[in-house]
C-alpha cells in the first residue's frame, strides 16, 4: 500500500502546481501590473521581472508598459543592479523613443551607467561609451531639466578619464618612454586642461597591486 501512497501525493503536488500556474494565463493587464507592483513593495524583485514578462508578453501594447518598464528600471537601479536597469531603459528607448519623457530615460540610462562606474582603472570602455551618451545627450537635448545633471557627471568622467591618462604618461615617464609619456599627457590634457584640478584616485592597497 505505502508504494502507492508515495506517487499519489507526489501525482497530487504535481498537479496541483499545475492547476495554479495555469490561472496564471490569461490574465487583464492590470492583474499583472498590480501584481508587479505588489511583489517590488515586497523587495520580490525577481519575481516582478517575471511578472512583468507576462505582462508584455500576453498585453504587448497595452499603455500600462511603458510604465512598468520604467518602474523596473528604476527598481534595478536602487538595487544596484544596472545591467538589468539598463536593459529595460533600452527596451523603453527602443519601443517608445518619440515619447515626451525620452529625454528623462535616456539620462535615468546615463545615470546608471555612471553608478555602475567602479573601478576607474579597469572599466574604460564604460566610461568611452558613457561619455558618448552624455555627449549625445547634451547635443539632443539642450533645454531639458536634465541637462545639469548630466553635464556634471561628464564633467565627473572626463576628470577620470584624464586621471587615467595621466597615470599611464606618468607610467611610461617612470619607465623613461618620454614619447608615450608625452602622447598620454595630451590625451589627459584633451580630457581636462588644468590636470592640477584632478586628484589621484585612492586605491586601496590590496587592489592597487592589481592596477
Amino acid at each position: 500500500m505505502i508504494k502507492y501512497f508515495f506517487p499519489l501525493i507526489a501525482f497530487i503536488v504535481i498537479f496541483n502546481g499545475c492547476a495554479q500556474k495555469e490561472e496564471e494565463y490569461n490574465k487583464p493587464a492590470l492583474y499583472w501590473y498590480n501584481k508587479m507592483i505588489t511583489q517590488i513593495k515586497n523587495f520580490q524583485i525577481d519575481e516582478a521581472d517575471d511578472t512583468y514578462t507576462s505582462l508584455e508578453s500576453e498585453h504587448k501594447n497595452s499603455p500600462l508598459i511603458p510604465t512598468a518598464l520604467m518602474i523596473l528600471a528604476d527598481t534595478h537601479i536602487q538595487e544596484e543592479e544596472y545591467l538589468m536597469a539598463n536593459y529595460y531603459l533600452d527596451t523603453y528607448i527602443k519601443r517608445y523613443g518619440f515619447s515626451k519623457n525620452i529625454d528623462y530615460i535616456r539620462y535615468l540610462k546615463i545615470k546608471s551607467k555612471f553608478l555602475a562606474f567602479k573601478n576607474q582603472f579597469r572599466e574604460q570602455k564604460l566610461i568611452l561609451d558613457t561619455l558618448n551618451e552624455t555627449n549625445s545627450f547634451i547635443k539632443k537635448f539642450p533645454n531639458s531639466p536634465y541637462i545639469y545633471l548630466v553635464h556634471t557627471i561628464n564633467s565627473r568622467l572626463l576628470m577620470a578619464k584624464a586621471s587615467f591618462d595621466k597615470e599611464i604618461s606618468e607610467l611610461y615617464a617612470r619607465i623613461d618612454k618620454p614619447k608615450a609619456a608625452k602622447i598620454y599627457k595630451e590625451k589627459a590634457e584633451q580630457s581636462w586642461k588644468n590636470l592640477d584640478e584632478v586628484e589621484p584616485v585612492d586605491v586601496p592597497w590590496y587592489r592597487w597591486l592589481f592596477e
